[in-house]
Parts: C-alpha cells; sequence; structure tokens
C-alpha cells in the first residue's frame, strides 16, 4: 500500500473543512443558532491565528515540536475561519504502545489522516485498527481515543472542527 503524499493530504484536508463547513452550517440551522466565535490568542507565528481569513502556506520545517513522553506533535494553526467554524490542525508522531491520552469525548468533531503506522481507533467502546492512507472520523460527543498498536512510530494529522475551543484535540 502506497502512503499519502502530501499533495494527497491537502487535498484531503481541504475536502475535510469544505464538509466540515457544510457540516456546521447544516446544523446550525437545525438548531436554529449559529456557530460560536471562538476567542484564541493573536498569532504568535506557532501557528495560532484568532481569525483564518488570509490564505497563506505552513512549512512543516519551521512548525514548533513539542516533545512528549508519548512521542511529538507540530501545530499547524488554530482559529476561527470566515464562516464561524473554529478549526484547530496538528501532525502527531506516537511512539508504538502509546496513546497521546484516556479515551474522551467532546463537543467538536475530528478527522485523523494516518500517515505512518497502525493505529487502533477505540470507536466509542469497539477497536478499529487504521493504517497509512485511512481517515478516520470521531464524532461530537461520542467516545474515542488512538493507541500505537504497530511496531514502529505512527504518524497522523488532526483536523477538529467545532463551536468551542478547541484545545483538548487527538
Amino acid at each position: 500500500m502506497n502512503a499519502m503524499n502530501r499533495r494527497d493530504l491537502c487535498i484531503a484536508i481541504s475536502s475535510f473543512a469544505a464538509l466540515a463547513a457544510v457540516a456546521a452550517e447544516a446544523q446550525s440551522q437545525e438548531t436554529g443558532t449559529l456557530p460560536e466565535v471562538v476567542t484564541v490568542p493573536a498569532s504568535t507565528g506557532s501557528g495560532t491565528d484568532a481569525g483564518l481569513s488570509a490564505q497563506r502556506t505552513f512549512q512543516f520545517g519551521d512548525l514548533p515540536v513539542v516533545k512528549t513522553a508519548n512521542g511529538e506533535s507540530r501545530a499547524v494553526t488554530r482559529g476561527v475561519l470566515p464562516t464561524g467554524e473554529a478549526v484547530e490542525l496538528h501532525e502527531t508522531t506516537l511512539l508504538p504502545g502509546h496513546m497521546p491520552h484516556p479515551p474522551h469525548k467532546h463537543r467538536h468533531s475530528e478527522f485523523m489522516l494516518i500517515r505512518e503506522g497502525l493505529l487502533e481507533f477505540d470507536n466509542n467502546g469497539t477497536p478499529e485498527r487504521v493504517g497509512p492512507g485511512g481517515v478516520i472520523f470521531a464524532a461530537s460527543n461520542v467516545m474515542h481515543g488512538l493507541k500505537n498498536v504497530g511496531q514502529t512510530s505512527a504518524n497522523y494529522f488532526v483536523l477538529a472542527v467545532g463551536r468551542e475551543s478547541l484545545a483538548t484535540s487527538v
């Protein structure tokens, strides 16, 4: 199986962002409410941007690396789209046998695009294995978790979309 390349990843992320915007709009029409505006710190050059209205690029080598006992992560961006959805995008490398944190649930939804390795997705108590090129969708308010069940580090991107602060993303 071929691993996902950066071009494929960019296309997938763009598609997921468009789908998330449509879903958020439909949800707000169903409930009769408008999406909340999420306040985050102004851009510091570290990938956090309170208003994601200007197009730009993110060079992988420029993303700040945060090392943890479970691996490392790189924040790409976090903020609010002009259409009102809060989004957060980061890349994670997870060591074999590790979890980023225990299973949990939150109000926002997440897409996880697996680049390398073998992850086990806790889908509300049901384990599902996902490898390179696979995509996981964690729905709002449903219990979920991840564990690297492979022999090598796993690498994946998380795109979180919601109406709340996205500080608790996988």
